[in-house]
């Protein structure tokens, strides 16, 4: 941290940013009572126990102890230091400071050096094909192509879109010339190490460069789209690479999500071309799949934003499959799924040149079918009526989704319609639907047993032990009066602490109070860069504590520790005596044991 923000500037943006809403620009919050709650960004859960205090300004997890405030919680989550949180949320509330970091601004992961290096080639790459796109004779083909598609300039300069030059090392040139090792290049993908000669060409040549970018905005791989080669694929992209993994990476996050949060929905796209094509048709809060599957891990992602999703796929065979796996994912997971289908087997790039958009919009994003519903659809597709064991499959797909997952009304609703479709009486269905319930129930209590075997085996329930609980205590009061640190400083144990990260913290915060006059645990947490010592401060102050009281307290807390700090001596010492009879060291064993007659003379008199 090499530059000094004054202390009025950070109170004025901390006071000026409201807590509940630059986090759900990251996470999906519901309101409970007074506080907000979502799933933890910090760690994997499927019941909400992260909560947000409007009135307090801070965040804390029940389940793996985050905690901290606004600025604490952009550190944490984009993984910037102190400096680069505060210019951020600075600009939220038009606050400019002009920081100089050595961190990337924006970050997400945590970056070894390497990685780094590989994240400034693929900016330098974007920021160069971006160039040759818009500004020079060779990229006015396909700048001319990307125009008759549709693409306006301000799309293009917004999704800095590019052009690679058909010759074989173009970009291999620049970046050795810029100092970037051609072998780290190669490792993530810009470039192809040729066996043969050992030598280096460019991945991509003559095509047009859409760059990926991670949930922050990082550019971190390419698609590159030929122009008029029928010999080569259409579109080429990155492979797999320390920066690049396809399981994890939602195409347009970066930029969706604002548009999720005041929306509250999230359009699920197949791929990233459709989401472009919806950005172009006034819709910004789709993302894309990079080429792969729906993942756990995207859902993890998804499930923090919203609990609506809208998946809108290609409409051929192969995207009505991909959608049914998808759905069923994200209904599992107990998210508001619905599909929006699109007709004549079109994508949806195709069918808002087709057919417009605002016909995309109202047509098919406004009007998408309900899981089950869908879920119907798909089992009636190509089955003919008039072949029983058509009719009675689908029947047996129909009940089986209703089975566990719908309403009375539902499910009335539906079994009504099976009947009028099927010409079978709603009797005979719901006496089918009876059974499959009945052997869905024995089912479901047989896994709900084990997960909550497995539940109770992974987490069992911490219960505080008496000197973990006069720790917290005594931090709390410590957090919010210096002069009982001070007086600690001045007594015989000027180190009261047990545990190694509570002795850090109060290390710490001794250093704080030498700087700051008053106490600030907010502003106590912004100086602590190890987020574990950050979750024992928050802890800490969330202790409810007697303020009437207070000196009994403490000096019951103090009480505790030292009888803890005699405790471990004395279980040392016998240890020692126990090593010492053993090496016939008899006199310094007798030194040992009017040692600990000593110590338990001192203890007995706590």
């Amino acid at each position: 941290m090499n530059q000094k923000i004054p202390e009025e500037t950070i109170e004025q943006i901390r006071s000026q940013v409201d807590i509940v809403d630059c986090i759900s620009e990251y996470i999906q919050l519901t309101k409970r009572g007074r506080n907000w709650f979502g799933l933890c960004p910090f760690h994997g859960e499927n019941t909400p126990s992260f909560s947000v205090s409007q009135d307090k300004q801070i965040f804390h997890c029940f389940g793996c102890g985050a905690g901290g405030n606004a600025i604490t919680f952009v550190m944490d989550i984009e993984n910037i230091p102190f400096p680069d949180a505060v210019a951020k949320l600075g600009e939220r509330v038009g606050i400019h400071l002009d920081i100089q970091s050595n961190s990337m601004q924006n970050s997400g992961p945590s970056y070894s050096k390497k990685e780094e290096k590989m994240l400034e080639a693929h900016e330098f790459a974007a920021d160069f094909y971006h160039h040759l796109l818009v500004n020079t004779e060779d990229g006015e083909l396909a700048l001319n192509y990307l125009l008759k598609r549709g693409f306006t300039k301000e799309h293009i300069e917004t999704n800095g879109i590019g052009w690679s030059m058909p010759a074989w090392d173009t970009l291999s040139v620049l970046l050795k010339r810029k100092g970037f090792s051609l072998e780290e290049m190669a490792e993530c993908g810009l470039i192809i190490h040729r066996e043969s000669d050992h030598t280096y060409y460019d991945r991509f040549r003559g095509r047009i460069m859409f760059p990926i970018r991670d949930e922050n905005g990082k550019v971190i791989a390419f698609s590159g789209r030929i122009i008029d080669s029928a010999d080569e694929a259409k579109y080429l992209n990155s492979p797999e690479s320390p920066i690049f993994h396809k399981s994890q990476v939602l195409f347009n996050l970066d930029k969706a999500r604002t548009s999720i949060r005041k929306n509250r929905q999230v359009i699920l796209m197949e791929g990233f071309m459709d989401v472009l094509a919806a950005n172009q048709a006034g819709v910004y809060n789709a993302v894309a799949t990079m080429g792969t599957s729906l993942t756990t891990q995207h859902i993890t992602k998804l499930k923090r934003l919203s609990e609506q999703i809208i998946i809108c796929y290609d409409g051929d065979n192969a995207g009505w499959e991909a959608a049914k796996r998808a759905a069923e994912m994200l209904y599992v997971e107990r998210l508001k799924v619905e599909v929006a289908l699109l007709p004549e087997k079109l994508d949806p790039d195709e069918y808002i040149r087709k057919y417009g958009s605002e016909s995309f919009v109202q047509q098919i994003l406004d009007k998408p079918h309900a899981y089950i519903t869908f879920m119907m659809m798909h089992a009636r597709r190509n089955k003919n009526f008039q072949f029983e064991n058509d009719v009675l499959q689908y029947i047996q797909e129909v009940l089986e989704q209703l089975v566990g997952r719908s309403s009375p009304i539902e499910r009335d609703l539906y079994i009504k319609q099976l009947a009028s479709e099927t010409n079978i009486s709603e009797e005979a269905i719901y006496a089918q639907f009876r059974k499959f319930e009945a052997n869905n129930a024995k089912n479901f209590n047989r896994v709900e047993q084990r997960n909550q075997t497995k539940q109770i085996d992974l987490q069992p329930k911490k219960t505080l032990s008496a000197t973990e609980r006069a720790e917290r205590l005594l931090l709390s009061h410590m957090l919010n009066n210096f002069e009982i640190v001070d007086r600690v400083l001045k007594s015989d144990e000027p180190q009261p602490f047990a545990r190694d990260e509570y002795a850090a913290v109060f290390v710490r915060l001794i250093g704080f109070y030498e700087e700051h006059a008053s106490p600030d645990y907010h502003r106590f947490l912004e100086i602590l860069e190890d987020q574990e010592l950050r979750k024992i401060v928050m802890e800490a102050a969330l202790v409810e504590s007697d303020p009437d009281h207070a000196e009994a307290e403490i000096a019951d807390c103090l009480k505790q520790l030292k009888k803890y700090r005699i405790e471990a001596e004395i279980k040392k010492l016998l240890h020692d005596s126990q090593e010492a009879e053993k090496m016939h060291e008899h006199k310094r064993a007798l030194a040992i044991a009017q040692q600990i007659i000593q110590l338990r003379k001192s203890l007995s008199a706590i």
